[in-house]
């Protein structure tokens, strides 16, 4: 009987039975071990060659765990059993050569070496003296396997392993052989990253692609490193629910912050690696070549359009004036023709208007009365000057073709036509003429400001006041309105709500206007009061120095800064106002010193109108009283 191995999505295997008749096809189904092996390769998608090659892996394994020497720890007799968790648990099983890369296989067959060796039944039969209790060094082989047997405890532990390097090279070790310093280094660290596949460290012909994903791998490492084996504290000993809850919080923050640290220990090594690695430099060099040859590129391609385009500007332009040329002289030559029209037309309507004086002075006007003969001069004078051509030589046709009766008829008709026709222009113009009256009289009647006049001095005035009297005033119109009662010299009574539509209306002014109205009023108040010497006025430094010309408004911020610096340097600081001015860039000392000075005398006429607005107004409600 021969057995055949079954398809891979088969559900039934054929036997074939060779007889001496004839050959008959068999469906069994397998049983036992049989359909275990064939349950799983139907599950994994593989064939019997694939099953046979996992039972060898596993028969290595077994037999590499049978072959497994172990390195007696030479220092466990004399290990303390109170401190188990500062103990070397890979040595103390004898697995120190292997470590992490231990299988549990290994590490369950390395303890069951190490019980049957050093169990204490074993030593005390052998005449050993054995401790009491958990002072036997037994107890450190014991937790050595309950912390690697574990996988989360092993995890810890290996987090924490005491044979790992967690140095990192300096820039100045990497100087002159950089791969044989990191290479081993970012090898030793790969153990840690949660992805598999960790990029090598490479050579010098390593791609730009293999040495951007290196970095980029390491600049985002994935770090299953934690600290845990490490608290000091362990919340299993806790009295109660609140010491259990403030161990966990303790150890948290312990934890972040080793974690925070390893990040930090494995940034610095990608950084030192990244600033010494020579294919970054051999990189960049190339980068800055190519983009040099592409601004090289790019500006000679640059200079070739501009010449392209200025030839074809130059030949636009030319083409442009050639046209200009011909559309001129095309415009000339309808000028003239159109100037010949208009004088054959012009010939042609004042011989048209004489053949009709002629007709009308053949019939004698149509009348034997001299004063209707007149007015009938009149009314042909007027059809001379209103008729059109082609109107003049119909009506001249019908005159000189028809009968008096039917002529006069005819002009009659036409005289009526045009009378009507000037009779609603003359109306239409006044009404247009009514419209623009009433449109005068809105705009000089219904402005805003009501009936009262504003002269250039209440403008002045009102600007002034408003800049006085900043927003946030108590009553602040009331109080703009008051001062300009008391200081105007037109003597109109202003009301709050004149004076904030006047306000309004200034603000929607352009700022060109602002400054016609703000120039006026200085040029009469110069005419009032004469134009002062500017150096009878100027103060002794001022003189020497010259006249200010830097009329340079100050800004909101030089405002801030000039008034920080005053609180800073007070009256009594050596040098004061050079500090002063160093503290605003752009401002010499005797711009701060001037602008300190208006700011005192603004301050000073503030409160002055202050009081005299408070006078005024105690003044009125005593005379009311």
């Amino acid at each position: 009987m021969l057995l055949l191995p079954s398809a891979a999505d088969g559900q039934s295997t054929a036997i074939t039975h060779a007889l001496t008749s004839a050959s008959t096809l068999c469906q069994v189904e397998p049983v036992g071990r049989w359909f275990e092996a064939f349950v799983k390769r139907r599950n994994r998608n593989a064939s019997a060659s694939f099953q046979e090659l996992e039972d060898k892996k596993e028969l290595s394994e077994e037999s590499e765990d049978e072959e497994l020497q172990l390195e007696e720890f030479p220092m466990l007799k004399t290990l303390d059993p109170k401190d188990w968790k500062n103990q070397d648990h890979y040595a103390v099983l004898g697995l120190s050569h292997v470590r992490y890369k231990a299988t549990q296989r290994q590490i369950k067959a390395a303890h069951k070496a190490m019980v049957l060796k050093h169990h204490p039944d074993k030593r005390k039969a052998a005449g050993e003296p054995i401790k009491e209790g958990d002072n036997d060094y037994f107890t450190c082989i014991t937790k050595a396997y309950e912390m690697l047997s574990d996988p989360v405890k092993r995890r810890a532990f290996n987090s924490v392993d005491p044979t790992f390097d967690n140095s990192v090279p300096s820039k100045s070790e990497a100087k002159d052989n950089f791969f044989e310093v990191f290479s081993p280094v970012f090898e030793r660290n790969s153990r840690w990253s949660n992805k598999k596949n960790v990029p090598k460290l490479g050579d010098m012909n390593s791609s730009f692609e293999d040495v951007d994903a290196f970095y980029s791998f390491w600049y985002n490492f994935d770090s299953w490193r934690e600290f845990s084996y490490l608290d000091e504290e362990e919340k299993e000993k806790a009295e109660c629910r609140d010491e259990r809850r403030w161990i966990e919080k303790q150890n948290r923050a312990t934890r972040a912050q080793r974690k925070k640290e390893e990040m930090n220990r494995i940034r610095t090594l990608v950084d030192n690696a990244y600033s010494c690695d020579p294919r970054i430099k051999k990189f960049k060099e190339e980068e800055k070549a190519k983009k040099e040859a592409e601004k090289k590129a790019k500006a000679e391609a640059k200079r070739k359009e501009q010449e392209a385009k200025e030839k074809q500007r130059q030949a636009e332009l030319e083409a442009a004036r050639l046209a200009k040329e011909k559309e001129e002289e095309e415009v000339r030559q309808q000028a003239l023709l159109a100037k010949k029209e208009k004088d054959i037309q012009k010939k042609a309507i004042k011989k048209e208007r004489q053949k009709l004086r002629n007709s009308c002075k053949t019939w004698n006007h149509f009348s034997d009365n001299e004063a209707e003969r007149v007015k009938m001069m009149e009314e042909v004078e007027k059809l001379c000057d209103r008729l059109e051509l082609a109107s003049l030589q119909c009506l001249n046709e019908t005159l000189t073709s028809s009968t008096k009766e039917v002529g006069k008829a005819a002009l009659e008709k036409q005289i009526e036509e045009i009378n009507e026709q000037i009779r609603k222009e003359k109306e239409e113009a006044e009404a247009r003429m009514r419209q623009a009256s009433k449109n005068a009289e809105k705009s000089t009647g219904g402005g805003g400001n009501g009936s009262k006049h504003w002269s250039e001095d209440d403008l002045q005035l009102l600007i002034k006041a408003v800049n006085l009297f900043p927003a946030g005033t108590n009553s602040r119109w009331e109080v703009i309105a008051n001062y300009m009662n008391i200081h105007s010299s037109s003597g109109v009574k202003r009301t709050a709500k004149d004076v904030i539509g006047k306000a309004k209306s200034l603000q929607k002014l352009d700022p060109h206007q602002k400054d016609d109205i703000n120039k006026k009023a200085f040029d009469k108040f110069k005419k009032e009061h004469g134009v002062v010497s500017q150096a009878d006025n100027a103060t002794p430094s001022e003189r020497f120095e010259g006249p200010c010309t830097d009329f340079t408004p100050w800004t909101t911020e030089e405002q801030k800064l000039l008034e920080q610096a005053l609180k800073t340097y007070p009256v009594n600081t050596p040098e004061r106002w050079e500090k002063i001015a160093e503290a605003v860039p752009g401002r010499t000392k005797k711009d701060c010193m001037k602008r300190y000075k208006e700011l005192v005398e603004m301050v000073k006429a503030k409160k002055a109108a202050q009081e005299q607005v408070l006078n005024a107004a105690m003044a009125t409600s005593d005379s009311f009283s």
